[in-house]
């Protein structure tokens, strides 16, 4: 039913920048709505960036004018460039799409995916 991989967490101090990927698979063919979560230690999973296939974007205020979401050149790429990063930033970022998804014989609309997770440890 298609999946999506994340890449580029690590760790880095405050003040530094990093770089998400997610790569989804191609047989994912059209994306409705695409973003990033992040889940603290002991902290509900919370809204980073959303952007809509008409491209409206929304970022959670605590990342506003830090963190840039973007869809990349290959098709079924999306970035998560994050600058002057804070230790309060600290999570594992998972992406996440609503697209739909094409078997080869028949499309399946409106299906959610989740990546599993990469982790970002910022130091102060």
């Amino acid at each position: 039913q298609g999946q999506l991989v994340e890449s580029g967490g690590g760790l880095v101090q405050a003040g530094g920048s990093l770089r998400l990927s997610c790569a989804a698979s191609e047989s994912i063919v059209r994306i409705d709505r695409m973003g990033w979560y992040r889940q603290a230690p002991e902290k509900q999973r919370e809204l980073v960036a959303v952007q809509t296939s008409g491209g409206t974007t929304n970022y959670a205020d605590s990342v506003k004018g830090r963190f840039t979401i973007s869809r990349g050149n290959a098709k079924n790429t999306m970035y998560l460039e994050m600058t002057s990063l804070k230790p309060e930033d600290t999570a594992v970022y998972y992406c996440y799409l609503v697209g739909t998804y094409y078997s080869g014989t028949y499309y399946n609309n409106g299906v959610d995916y989740w990546g599993k997770g990469t982790l970002v440890t910022v130091s102060s």
